[in-house]
């Protein structure tokens, strides 16, 4: 009896090793196939259920239902690799889930789920000023030729140019140095036009000293600027703009004064040199509407015309729909700038449809810098210091200049920004010793400078 039940339980551990190896087996092959579906998943987790690698892999394949609509913009790492791979945009089909968080993360074999990569945002408006020994990209004393004499402060008395040895780095934008050779391929049979004030003008001899090297091309440049109906006959003063032509790559580039950018129309046809003008907020200037379809590049601007002074030294009355402003917010001089900005912008943007190939962008406000006083009230801006009040322009709500922003927002009118980071920069502007009188200019830039820096954006943006 003994030895049955010794012979017993050695067979029975056997048969009992025997079928838990058997069920072992079985579970292995279950798991094997399905590996989730043996585990216990809470509502979170099954938001994020990841097939296997085979299976993940196929899917892409075949285009079968995509997994990327619960995976949007995840971070795959595998662990053999460690490298990242990013699912792709392509497939994505639906609004994303919330992201888990890293605790939150569920690990399966060949597959971790982390936290969400956040794309960086090139924001040319942010940034900050660091000293190159390579700027300026063309010389003060060469540039006679399209530098206007009152803005070049290397043929003034000015002994310190250190402002001219900054450049603008923004942040998480590809900003390459200008270079006026691959300028001039890429704006190749191509016209760029610069619409607006004192300081649209001089951003538009900066760009020609850049595209020039700051060098006298009589024999590659031409002087187009009848082409554009910019000549006034005498006894005028000055031309309504200027107009040059790089023959080599038949690039155009040309300024039109327009410090309002409304259409001006005389109220008196009669006698329109001394008489007013309606200048129609509502209208943009008619010189855009007659060659807006020649123009690739388009940058407009408007700003320190608008104060009540101009207007009365001007003879301009303000006018929408037809008739005279009575409306109490248009009648208030920035409530007028706003109203004009945002039809300007209005208009160009419906006319985009028409001429696909047209770049527009819009640049704010150059700042000002006066001190103790304005222009005709003995203000000064002395400093000749670089970066006083700082060298970086941190993230922001917004523009300094919103109502550009506003206007331009939900729009194909692109915003150059250079408010922020040229206010950085007081110690640049001409100062004392561009006049031969007691006042200061603290609202032109000595040229080189600041003004080269919203064309490197510019063409960055091209």
């Amino acid at each position: 009896m003994n030895n049955l039940f010794a012979f017993s339980g050695v067979r029975g551990k056997q048969y009992f090793l025997t079928i838990s190896v058997i069920i072992f087996t079985i579970l292995v092959w279950a798991w094997e196939r399905n590996p989730l579906s043996t585990t216990h998943m809470s509502l979170s987790q099954q938001q994020f259920r990841v097939h296997s690698k085979e299976k993940y892999s196929q899917s892409f394949s075949t285009k079968k239902k995509s997994l990327a609509p619960n995976l949007w913009n995840t971070t795959l790492i595998g662990p053999s690799t460690n490298k990242e791979k990013q699912v792709p945009n392509s497939n994505v089909t639906s609004a994303p889930p919330t992201a888990l968080r890293n605790d939150q993360a569920e690990q399966v074999p060949g597959v971790f789920i982390g936290k969400p990569t956040v794309k960086k945002v090139c924001n040319f408006a942010q940034g900050k000023w660091v000293a190159d020994k390579k700027r300026p990209f063309y010389s003060g004393f060469q540039c006679k030729q399209w530098l206007s004499p009152m803005w070049a402060c290397r043929l003034m008395k000015r002994k310190d140019f250190s402002y001219e040895g900054f450049k603008w780095v923004p942040d998480n934008c590809d900003m390459p140095d200008f270079d006026r050779e691959t300028f001039l391929k890429r704006m190749k049979d191509k016209t760029i036009a610069f619409v607006g004030d004192s300081l649209g003008r001089q951003q538009f001899q900066s760009l020609m000293c850049m595209a020039t090297g700051g060098r006298r091309l009589k024999s590659n440049v031409q002087d187009v600027t009848k082409e554009y109906g910019l000549v006034r006959p005498p006894p005028a003063i000055r031309n309504d703009g200027y107009a040059y032509r790089f023959r080599k790559t038949n690039t155009t580039i040309l300024f039109y004064w327009s410090v309002s950018l409304c259409r001006l129309e005389a109220l008196n046809s009669s006698n329109p040199k001394n008489g007013y003008f309606a200048m129609h907020l509502d209208q943009p200037v008619t010189f855009l509407k007659h060659y807006l379809h020649m123009f690739d590049v388009l940058v407009l601007n408007t700003g320190h015309h608008w104060n009540r002074g101009k207007l009365n030294l001007n003879r301009w009355v303000l006018y929408a729909m037809g008739s005279p402003v009575k409306d109490k917010n248009l009648l208030n001089i920035s409530g007028a700038r706003n109203f004009a900005v945002y039809n300007i912008v209005k208009w160009v943007n419906s006319q985009l449809p028409h001429h696909p190939r047209l770049k527009a962008f819009f640049r704010t406000k150059s700042p000002r810098h006066f001190v103790d006083g304005d222009w005709n009230t003995g203000g000064s801006c002395d400093s000749t210091t670089p970066l006083t009040s700082g060298y970086r322009v941190f993230p922001q709500n917004g523009s300094l200049d919103a109502p550009v922003e506003t206007a331009v927002h939900g729009t194909d009118v692109k915003i150059l920004d250079v408010t922020a980071f040229s206010k950085l920069r007081d110690e640049s502007h001409i100062s004392k010793f561009g006049s031969k009188v007691a006042t200061h200019d603290c609202l032109h830039w000595c040229l080189p400078g600041i003004p080269d820096v919203w064309n490197e954006i510019l063409f960055a943006q091209i």
